[in-house]
């Protein structure tokens, strides 16, 4: 009789994935799917069976191990969303006003 051996590494990694981040939307999740697999970080995606605040939690799940690196990941895109919104808003704010030198 032949004994299976069990992928001890593939095992523990799923007993060890740690929530990083909730999604609102599956285009959001995939958004961090996307951007986590970019930057070689293995993600899972899991939607919940309760529902809270009348939807359905979608939780970002990673490797222990690549905890840390996923959040440094995920804050700096933030940060890069978050300085490209501020300069669309001041190109609205400020484009539509003629310079100086030009009246």
């Amino acid at each position: 009789m032949t004994k299976r051996r069990k992928n001890k590494k593939t095992a523990s990694n799923l007993d060890e994935l740690v929530v990083i981040a909730y999604a609102d939307d599956f285009e959001q999740a995939r958004d961090f799917e996307t951007l986590l697999k970019n930057n070689d970080i293995p993600v899972l995606i899991k939607q919940s069976d309760t529902e809270q605040a009348g939807h359905r939690a979608i939780s970002i799940m990673v490797p222990e191990e690549y905890v840390d690196e996923a959040h440094v990941v995920i804050e700096s895109q933030s940060a890069y969303d978050d300085f490209y919104d501020l300069t669309t808003d001041e190109e609205e704010q400020f484009g539509s006003e003629p310079l100086e030198d030009e009246l």
